[in-house]
């Protein structure tokens, strides 16, 4: 839950330092990440094999109600690091196998999947402190590199290095920008 406590502290500093329990009784990404953080926790507990099969069933349904109530898909086996922060409300689709790095920001309407064929076919590797704008698609067997910001509406499917600015379809770097004034 020290992962939670995390993502709670940056929703603080992006609310002008509400109360934890208002954001958390009012914020669906919050919602999301809380049920994202318990499954998986679960999910990489040393449990018995069968009490884990039964908690992650359980969860799985848990997750499927909050994908429909918030319209943000965070499935437990997915690995997302602390610091996770959920913009705006509905859209955020992030595969089960996509890893996300420390302190990222992800807006609405975001895709973290999977693509390509044969050896290209995997998702994406998120470096740490990466912003996705809004319907940003992030596809393929592909790494993004950390401090990096990636613009609204832009089709991500080649290596992003660190430090940098993409946008377009399909994204191209446009600048040495990071994310410092992003995050």
């Amino acid at each position: 839950m020290t992962r939670f406590l995390l993502d709670i502290k940056k929703y603080k500093k992006y609310s002008g330092r509400k109360s934890a329990l208002l954001l958390i009784l009012t914020n669906q990404g919050l919602w999301a990440l809380f049920v994202y953080r318990l499954g998986n926790a679960c999910y990489r507990s040393k449990l018995p094999v069968f009490f884990k099969r039964v908690a992650l069933l359980l969860f799985v349904f848990w997750q499927k109600g909050i994908e429909i109530v918030t319209g943000i898909s965070l499935p437990y086996s997915a690995q997302i690091g602390e610091g996770f922060y959920i913009g705006h409300f509905g859209g955020v689709i992030v595969n089960p196998s996509a890893i996300i790095g420390r302190n990222c920001n992800i807006s609405q309407g975001v895709t973290i999947g999977v693509s390509g064929r044969d050896e290209k076919r995997g998702v994406p590797v998120i470096g740490d402190n990466v912003y996705m704008g809004a319907n940003a698609v992030i596809v393929g067997k592909i790494k993004i590199g950390n401090n990096c910001v990636i613009g609204a509406n832009s089709l991500v499917n080649m290596n992003i290095e660190d430090n940098k600015t993409v946008l377009g379809v399909p994204a191209q770097v446009i600048s040495d920008n990071t994310s410092k004034n992003y995050i």
